[in-house]
């Protein structure tokens, strides 16, 4: 992999923090240059600075993912900056922080939960998939998606994790065209983990735009962070563990260069779990909610 990279072109929608932070930094040092799409203007700031300070070539770009003028607009510059783009992380994703009976849910939080998760995802491919098809090298897409969703159905936040599973059908369906249209491209599906991942996806509210403002009130989840959960999960007496998304960025990253499509880390417990939800599955049984620890 030591050399995998170098001199090749990344772009990370949802890049200024989280995962997609720590893509831009694995990557940069290992050679690339990075282009970061985000809507989190302070957040943005920040990487620009810390990327420079690093030493690592790249561009900042304000980008909605769920516009497809702004995510043309975020290609544009990568090609006016670095002539050529050979990996794309669609991976800008937010949690809606619903919570209590889904049939009390607002509108607004399906709504704006779908427009970036599932549409976001949509409309990347959309823009950057065109330009790959005319890349004669090997170019990568990789979108981020989640096990809740894409392997196992979570109860605690039905909207999101119906997004998740749509996410997942999406880029499988990417991978099986491109497959068989014979094309140099490489579709990878990413899933951070193993564990909770320690990113700002539990404050999404701090980018949520006005028009989609909450129109309910009462169902909000109450965890806006990672030590929310965890002092959650102290009040019941278990140790809630976390992954950072470094971790991530660096299993996606190794696994990248061998064309992997799953790009995952399964514990032995997550194997149980997608063995029982088969299992259920196959033997046509009353489906049964796993727990998030």
């Amino acid at each position: 992999m030591s050399d995998y990279y170098r001199g090749k072109t990344a772009v990370i929608t949802g890049g200024a923090s989280g995962v997609g932070r720590s893509l831009a930094f694995a990557l940069g040092r290992a050679g690339a240059k990075i282009v970061i799409g985000d809507v989190d203007a302070s957040a943005m700031t920040a990487i620009g600075e810390d990327l420079s300070s690093a030493g690592i070539d790249h561009q900042i770009c304000r980008c909605d993912v769920t516009d497809v003028t702004s995510l043309q607009a975020l290609l544009d510059s990568a090609l006016t900056a670095f002539e050529q783009v050979d990996f794309v992380f669609a991976n800008a994703g937010i949690g809606a922080g619903e919570a209590g009976a889904m049939w009390d849910f607002s509108d607004k939080d399906w709504q704006w939960c779908f427009n970036v998760n599932v549409w976001g995802a949509v409309n990347s491919i959309r823009v950057f998939m065109p330009y790959l098809v005319t890349r004669s090298e090997p170019t990568h897409m990789v979108i981020t998606g989640s096990g809740n969703g894409a392997y196992m159905v979570l109860p605690d936040a039905p909207i999101y994790t119906a997004s998740k599973a749509a996410v997942q059908t999406i880029t499988e369906n990417l991978h099986y065209q491109v497959q068989g249209a014979g094309l140099p491209i490489k579709v990878s599906a990413l899933f951070p983990g193993p564990h909770i991942v320690d990113t700002g996806l539990f404050n999404s509210g701090r980018v949520r735009p006005e028009e989609f403002a909450k129109e309910t009130t009462g169902n909000e989840s109450g965890i806006n962070s990672v030590d929310d959960m965890k002092r959650m999960a102290d009040e019941f007496g278990f140790e809630l563990k976390t992954t950072h998304p470094d971790e991530v960025a660096e299993m996606a990253l190794a696994k990248l260069p061998g064309g992997e499509f799953w790009l995952h880390t399964l514990t032995e417990d997550h194997e149980a779990k997608i063995r029982r939800r088969a299992d259920m599955i196959i033997n046509s049984t009353i489906p049964v909610p796993e727990s998030v620890i």
